[in-house]
């Protein structure tokens, strides 16, 4: 929208410039201008659709059984909500999610994800972790306050075909899940020559790409440590996830 606006401005600007020496140049000049960014606005309005339908056509019946855990059913509305997370995050780094090769690789990593979130809170629950009424609430209430009003946040839940006690049910694994990792995963200590040599890493990548504008070392240390943190707690959690498959049922449907 903001390039259609620009194209529009550039247009009235070429007006009121030319109204001075031909006010039949200035007309014909804001027409060529409305032209192009109305020509240019149908274009991308065409590129998106055909994207979205290509998209869509990876995804599958809501109600259809994608995969079963021990005896815990996925279903397809739960399949093509993460595969939607996935295809967005290739479209932000510049790759085609509708590639036959990517295609195959989102439906994996969506399956893949689905199964271990699956087994990791079948797992939080027989080691007898528990979410309050009072840890669901409060991070119901931090949920609410990312919209203007209580409103605002029904019409998001109906979008996403969720009602309060679907989400409050949510809310509640993904509190189990947390305290599991937080127990049982602890995070792996980070030491100063990874950061080091991550920022290293990163530093040559900069001036390989005639960027100026790398941030010092001591600016980003803490953010880096809080990255490899994640990474190597990342590592743990799949290394988890494959001896837990090991032992369980799991039976993929799609």
């Amino acid at each position: 929208m903001k390039k259609i606006m620009s194209s529009l401005m550039v247009g009235l600007m070429a007006v009121v410039l030319a109204a001075c020496a031909s006010n039949d140049d200035a007309r014909s000049n804001a027409d060529d201008q409305g032209k192009t960014a109305q020509s240019g606005q149908q274009d991308q309005e065409k590129q998106m659709k055909a994207m979205q339908k290509k998209l869509d056509k990876q995804k599958v019946d809501d109600t259809k059984t994608v995969a079963v855990v021990n005896d815990e059913k996925i279903t397809g509305k739960d399949f093509n909500s993460l595969l939607s997370t996935a295809q967005m995050q290739y479209q932000q780094t510049g790759q085609d999610p509708t590639s036959d090769d990517a295609a195959k690789q989102i439906k994996k990593q969506t399956i893949d994800s689905l199964v271990g979130q699956v087994l990791i809170t079948q797992e939080a629950d027989k080691k007898g972790y528990k979410a309050s009424e009072k840890e669901i609430n409060k991070q119901l209430d931090n949920s609410k306050k990312q919209y203007k009003d209580e409103k605002a946040f029904n019409e998001a839940l109906k979008k996403a075909n969720l009602n309060l006690t679907t989400l409050k049910s949510d809310i509640a694994d993904s509190i189990k899940t947390e305290k599991y990792i937080d127990k049982e995963l602890p995070k792996d200590k980070v030491t100063d020559k990874e950061i080091k040599d991550y920022y290293d890493q990163y530093a040559a990548q900069q001036k390989e790409n005639k960027q100026k504008d790398t941030p010092k070392f001591d600016d980003v240390k803490p953010q880096i440590k809080e990255l490899l943190e994640q990474q190597k707690r990342q590592e743990k959690l799949g290394q988890q996830v494959e001896k837990l498959k090991k032992n369980a049922d799991v039976k993929v449907e799609i």
